[in-house]
């Protein structure tokens, strides 16, 4: 898929989030929609579920 058809499904889900949900709906599938973005660049550059696991214990000690 093309990024502008990405960023166009983007706006519509929080268009009907906002038009459904009221605003609350339209912050939470915004951030929400940032979270999984951010996901997915980091699994596109190389992360893995080791890296994650290596943060929390780090930040136990």
């Amino acid at each position: 898929m093309s990024a502008p058809f990405v960023g166009m499904i983007a706006g519509m889900a929080l268009a009907f989030a906002g038009y459904f949900g009221g605003f609350g709906a339209f912050l939470l599938v915004g951030a929400l929609g940032g979270l999984g973005w951010a996901a997915g660049r980091w699994v596109e550059g190389g992360g893995s579920v080791r890296d994650v696991r290596d943060a929390f214990e780090r930040g136990r000690r």
